[in-house]
């Protein structure tokens, strides 16, 4: 696999245009990589395209995989940032999400990593069934207690085909609750913002100066190239998509072969995206940059769509942009949907 990816970058070289400024290994389970793997990736990325002097290389890794070992390997390696899926501190959430990891590796692993590495991410999940808004409270105490520089925060979403699921449908589990996920946000938003935490995405928390360059780039539209098994990639015309088989994957990759689908973008799919991520992020839409790449249609569109939620309070508009306020903020998502195009 390995190997096959390697190939892969050298095959896409032509695609990236400029200098690449994040590096991240996420997806799959990339904490099962040596550093010698890793090695042998980065020197191919290095080698293949122009790298920033100082890059944000990220590998995303679960507790159970972040042993004393491994996180000292890793340290050794190029890798300056680990993103870690912690979930929850609590042991009633961990199982009743299948977690392979329990509380206690998941505070020890941030421990130790803290010890190699400065720049470190955790992932919390709200909305929990069953969870109460005090241990909410308590899993974001847990995480601020921990002077962790970065937080992902996202409400629980049931996905098809899971044991959770399973669980819901036969009344073991209650239901996921809109109302209890919108309540949670709240006060995430709250501690957060008391304890100095900027919100520069909606699921995205940071201390001044620890911004992902990732997900900055991601929300802000920029090209990135993605390798690998169900890799996506975007270079603001176009979309693909590998193929998801892995021995499929490696045969391909062998024969010369690209494994990946296109998808061309026309100017409302461009115009729905840029809406989409933006209005997740702190500086919102810009009403120049709409009038600028997508024209008068557009914009005029736009400018009449956002009329009902400035009058409801969920949305504002500050010198150019349009921002949602932190009543809209839980609603963004379907805020950005009435702002589509949906026929032109």
């Amino acid at each position: 696999m390995v190997d096959a990816i390697c190939k892969e970058i050298v095959l896409r070289k032509c695609e990236i245009d400029g200098e690449i400024a994040t590096i991240y290994f996420g997806g799959g389970t990339p904490s099962l990589l040596t550093n010698v793997e890793v090695d042998k990736i980065l020197s191919t990325v290095y080698s293949t395209f122009q790298i920033s002097e100082n890059p944000e290389i990220t590998l995303e890794a679960n507790p159970d995989d972040l042993t004393k070992a491994k996180i000292l390997e890793f340290s050794n390696s190029a890798i300056n940032r680990l993103s870690i899926g912690v979930q929850s501190f609590f042991e009633h959430d961990l199982k009743l999400m299948n977690r392979a990891h329990n509380q206690t590796e998941a505070l020890e692993c941030i421990v130790l990593a803290k010890k190699h590495f400065e720049n470190i991410s955790i992932d919390l999940i709200y909305g929990i069934p069953e969870m109460s808004s005090e241990q909410w409270i308590a899993n974001i105490e847990k995480a601020l207690s921990l002077n962790i520089p970065h937080l992902s925060c996202y409400a629980l979403t049931v996905e098809p085909k899971t044991a959770l699921e399973q669980f819901i449908k036969k009344g073991i589990v209650p239901p996921v609750e809109d109302d209890v996920a919108q309540e949670h946000h709240a006060i995430l938003i709250e501690m957060t913002e008391a304890a100095g935490y900027d919100n520069y995405e909606f699921s995205n928390f940071c201390k001044p100066g620890w911004e992902s360059k990732n997900n900055t780039a991601y929300w802000q539209g920029k090209p990135y190239l993605g390798v690998g098994p169900s890799g996506h990639s975007y270079d603001g015309n176009q979309r693909s998509w590998n193929i998801s088989n892995n021995p499929i994957y490696i045969k391909k990759i062998n024969d010369g072969e690209l494994p990946l689908e296109r998808e061309v973008l026309s100017t409302r799919d461009k115009y729905n995206e840029y809406v989409m991520t933006r209005l997740r992020t702190t500086n919102g839409i810009s009403l120049k940059e709409i009038n600028e790449n997508f024209g008068l249609i557009f914009s005029e569109y736009l400018s009449k769509q956002m009329i009902q939620h400035i009058d409801s309070g969920l949305l504002c508009v500050k010198m150019d942009a349009i921002i949602v306020t932190k009543k809209g903020k839980f609603l963004s998502d379907g805020i950005a949907a009435d702002l589509f195009m949906i026929n032109i």
